[in-house]
């Protein structure tokens, strides 16, 4: 069980969040459009997940916009955006904003994404979604970065993650 924070007041996850050097679960998301999203369609490539409780906060659509812009244009990257929200959401999203270079996975059909990786909150104002985290797969799934973020209404570490994805860390 992890404990992260939403506006102060703690809140548990169900499980533990992979650490690095482990191998990333396989997931099978939704995407905007009702496809299967499955961890087997990004063999070989880095995979950013940036995962978060909904689009419909500005913390989570401004991390959107920030990995469309920085880290959907690097080489042998692909951004997924996960959370709980509908497919129609997040594709009415990608419109209204333009987004073009990450993609996006929803988990609600899959309710095991949340367990597997100690993401699904159980208790607080958000329990059902999940938590404010991001992951880096390289190649072969494994993890190469990992931030589970405390307080779930701040933002990610862009710049320690583009390092990673940049080489430079």
């Amino acid at each position: 069980m992890e404990t992260v924070l939403f506006k102060g007041q703690p809140c548990h996850t169900c499980g533990t969040v992979p650490g690095i050097g482990e191998t990333a679960p396989c997931y099978h998301l939704t995407g905007p459009d009702l496809s299967q999203i499955l961890c087997s369609d990004f063999a070989g490539k880095r995979v950013v997940l940036n995962i978060f409780p909904s689009l419909d906060t500005p913390v989570c659509a401004t991390s959107v916009r920030r990995f469309n812009k920085e880290a959907a244009s690097l080489d042998n990257v692909t951004v997924i955006c996960v959370s709980m929200d509908l497919p129609f959401a997040m594709g009415r999203f990608c419109t209204v904003e333009g987004i073009e270079g990450v993609r996006f996975g929803s988990a609600f059909r899959s309710p095991l994404f949340g367990q597997k990786y100690g993401l699904l909150l159980v208790d607080g104002p958000l329990a059902g979604l999940l938590t404010r985290c991001v992951l880096i797969l390289d190649e072969n799934r494994r993890i190469i970065y990992r931030e589970l973020v405390h307080e779930i209404t701040h933002e990610p570490d862009y710049e320690a993650a583009l390092k990673v994805l940049r080489g430079e860390i």
